[in-house]
């Protein structure tokens, strides 16, 4: 596959994607709106279908004439939503200031701007997700912010994997047959739900045939025979997917895409995402190339403008949420190679033609996962670890070897846990049966210990924000201050569990969503959907933020205050109240002559170890409002940074309101001196079942490490040995710090350079400073 090449039209469509301005749209708002006043009496899962529906027949749909994969949900590229049933308050609140915040900005209509305030937010005021939530328990999400941040208040559900092989074995024919026919005998709830179902099938059928008499008026206007030719195969493509299920490679990338289009238009939030693509494109890849129709270079240039649809849609964010989740992760998350269901190797061709594409493209999404076991080929891991080197930030790697066991530890059956996918970032998921609830909160365990040792107060502003039940100059031992450090945890994790639950009822009563259970086992055969707990698996995830600097700042304490007695208790808080300022010498300390994690210090690693083992066992006792199980994650996306921009001094050395370390599992950045390989030891330290909703570590390295086919070699290595310590997830920035600095002081020379933060690439120049900052000052590695 060396020979391969991108092609002109993937050049052209390229150059058009990024060249494309960003602009928020209120256009699906109107749409959403209207019908909301015209079906005031009815159910609200009708009432969503029918906005669902309308919006797939009126909104303005666009083509490229190169296109060979066509779709969005607004006319113009990389558009955000409006989309007032899960928030309209912010949107109110930030209009006028989305063009010049400092993060993830979009350009304004001033006619978008009033219509939206004469029309649609007068309407959906107090109705909305948001505003509900506030209305319910707005003060006591407040009231733990400092300490967790509750997510999912002004946006639907995502972060899930739908099933897409019985999407493209069905189509919303197929599906609307279903749905009709079990409508006929269903009664109350469920002739609601099936209703629903059958609504917005009408509504993608339609919405098909409108891009097939798009590209047929488009087409009689083309004078380029080739070029007329491509749109009247795509208009037929459009069509046949109206009606029947797709048959050749080409309408089966086109159904998928229509697919995913569908789901953002009705959930307007991140992280649907495809799954095993080489596992279920391939039937019609392998039946398309044995008969002759296709053969590599054409799947690689349909794939490849595929991979230039899944960067045409964002997810607008308010202000603050945009700081954590910098960079519009979109979340279309693609898994290649891993185990099948007997547990045996499972890579085919259709695996390395997703791999050329990332190499070729380089461009944010998908966020492309390459699964890594014992017995993976070095084909595979050897064409994985060139296109890392390329510097895109992917592919990323996990390892089935403690995915699968962590995943049957929560109840998965083991056929489904082999079958694992990816959504978002690096939350773990089973296909098409679950609704994960991944992204439920984010819970900061080193503000948790900033109240230990100041009396529930916090530095930053000197707000009593819990009871005080002793500082760190009352404990006469560690272990008194670990019992208080427990007593808070514990305490604050009963007010997250309570705010996530009132999170996922309003869910239920507001955001019903037909089109995504339509695709989730288990809803149609039960009639219910999706959010009242109609997937086989309902899970809850909680990322704990953050171990590394956790397990520093406790090492610290530990050594020098109450075993070494190096240092005061006095003097160390006084010096945390006081950032430091004029303790130049005891920060100094703290920042070199205590051992931190990542450096394969074992009493270090265990620190941290320790407490996220502990916090996981305790969030174990509870269930969610679905009736399922809450389990831990250790990734941060871009939280780390407004995380850390809300914890005072910390022990660990680190000055208030930096940032905190970076990925999940990651040693704070520049404290791993000792190499790759002593991350690697650290980080297996944390038991893989701490990671069920997903773990993050990430590294640096150097680009001439990768110059000879002795790096390659020696980077795979690295790689099998990640594998054989059972660590869940390992990616790579391979870059320069030089061109990252180049690229902050002229950003218009580096618009298409692509960083990855923390389980997902962005653009580095649309990153915020402080983002950018810390991005640069991670540890770089030239060997291993």
């Amino acid at each position: 596959m060396e020979n391969l090449l991108m092609t002109e039209r993937i050049s052209i469509l390229k150059k058009k994607m990024l060249s494309e301005p960003r602009y928020a749209s209120v256009e699906q708002a109107k749409i959403i709106t209207d019908i909301y006043k015209a079906n005031e009496e009815k159910p609200r899962i009708i009432q969503r279908a029918l906005s669902l529906k309308a919006a797939l027949k009126q909104l303005e749909i666009h083509v490229e004439p190169e296109e060979l994969i066509v779709g969005n949900r607004t006319a113009g590229v990389r558009y955000g939503v409006v989309f007032p049933e899960s928030g309209s308050t912010w949107v109110d609140r930030e209009f006028e200031t989305l063009p010049t915040r400092p993060q993830d900005r979009f350009e304004v209509r001033p006619e978008d701007i009033t219509y939206f305030r004469e029309v649609i937010r007068p309407y959906w005021k107090g109705k909305s997700l948001e505003d509900v939530l506030w209305e319910r328990c707005g003060k006591e999400i407040d009231h733990i912010a400092k300490v967790v941040k509750i997510n999912q208040k002004d946006h639907a559900q995502g972060h899930i994997c739908p099933n897409c092989k019985e999407w493209l074995h069905k189509g919303p024919a197929g599906i609307k047959w279903e749905a009709d026919d079990r409508l006929r005998i269903a009664g109350g709830r469920q002739k609601d739900f099936f209703e629903s179902v059958s609504l917005v099938m009408d509504g993608a059928i339609h919405f098909m045939q409108r891009y097939h008499k798009l590209l047929l008026d488009m087409a009689q206007g083309e004078e380029d025979g080739y070029r007329r030719g491509s749109m009247e195969e795509v208009a037929r493509i459009c069509k046949k997917l109206s009606e029947q299920p797709p048959e050749t490679f080409h309408e089966a990338v086109q159904s998928l895409w229509f697919l995913f289009v569908i789901l953002h238009m009705e959930s307007n939030a991140s992280s649907f995402s495809p799954g095993r693509m080489d596992e279920f494109l391939w039937e019609y890849f392998d039946r398309d190339r044995k008969e002759g129709r296709l053969n590599e270079q054409g799947a690689l240039e349909i794939i490849e403008c595929l991979w230039l649809k899944f960067n045409e849609i964002v997810y607008m964010r308010n202000a603050n949420s945009a700081k954590f989740f910098a960079g519009f992760p979109i979340g279309f998350n693609i898994a290649i190679g891993g185990q099948d269901a007997e547990g045996n190797d499972f890579v085919n061709d259709l695996s390395f033609l997703l791999l050329k594409a990332q190499e070729h493209l380089g461009l944010p999404q998908p966020n492309l996962s390459v699964r890594l076991h014992e017995h993976t080929g070095d084909d595979l891991l050897k064409q994985s670890v060139k296109v890392v080197s390329k510097g895109s930030g992917m592919p990323q790697f996990f390892n089935d070897k403690a995915v699968i066991p962590a995943m049957e530890e929560l109840g998965v059956d083991q056929k489904d846990a082999r079958d694992y996918a990816i959504v978002g970032c690096v939350e773990l998921t089973t296909q098409g049966n679950n609704l994960g609830w991944s992204d439920a909160a984010m819970f900061n365990l080193n503000k948790v210990l900033e109240l230990t040792l100041t009396g529930g107060k916090c530095l930053l502003t000197g707000e009593q924000l819990a009871p005080n039940y002793g500082d760190l100059t009352t404990y006469e031992t560690y272990e008194e201050l670990e019992a208080v450090f427990q007593r808070y945890l514990d305490e604050y994790m009963e007010l997250m569990v309570k705010a996530c639950e009132e999170v996922e009822k309003a869910h239920i009563d507001l955001l019903p969503s037909p089109f995504l259970s339509s695709v989730i086992d288990e809803c149609m055969k039960k009639g219910m959907d999706v959010t009242a707990g109609g997937a086989k698996y309902n899970f809850s995830g909680i990322q704990m933020i953050q171990v590394a600097n956790l397990a520093d700042s406790l090492a610290a304490i530990k050594l020098l205050i109450f075993d070494k007695h190096k240092a005061e208790a006095g003097e160390l808080l006084e010096a945390l109240k006081n950032d430091f300022e004029g303790k130049e010498v005891l920060r100094t300390i703290l920042l070199n002559k205590v051992p931190k994690y990542g450096n394969d210090v074992d009493w270090v690693d265990q620190l941290g170890t320790k407490w996220a083992e502990y916090f996981k066992k305790r969030l174990s006792r509870y269930t969610n409002y679905r009736g399922g199980i809450y389990h831990t994650g250790m990734y941060t996306v871009s939280a780390h940074v407004p995380m850390g921009e809300n914890v005072g001094a910390s022990p660990d050395g680190r000055h208030a309101g930096e940032p905190l370390a970076d990925g999940g599992m990651s040693p704070v950045y520049g404290r791993d001196i000792t190499g790759p390989t002593a991350v690697l030891k650290s980080v297996s330290k944390l038991d893989k079942n701490l990671t069920s909703n997903g773990g993050l570590l990430n590294m640096k390295f150097l680009p001439e490490f990768f110059r000879t086919q002795q790096g390659i070699d020696k980077f795979a290595l690295f790689l099998r040995t990640f594998v054989d310590l059972e660590i869940p997830h390992i990616q790579f920035n391979v870059v320069r710090k030089e061109d990252l600095i180049a690229a902050k002081k002229n950003p218009e020379q580096y618009r298409s350079l692509t960083i990855r933060v923390a389980g997902y690439t962005a653009y580095f120049t649309e990153l915020a400073d402080e983002l950018q900052n810390e991005i640069i000052a991670r540890t770089s590695y030239a060997d291993i």
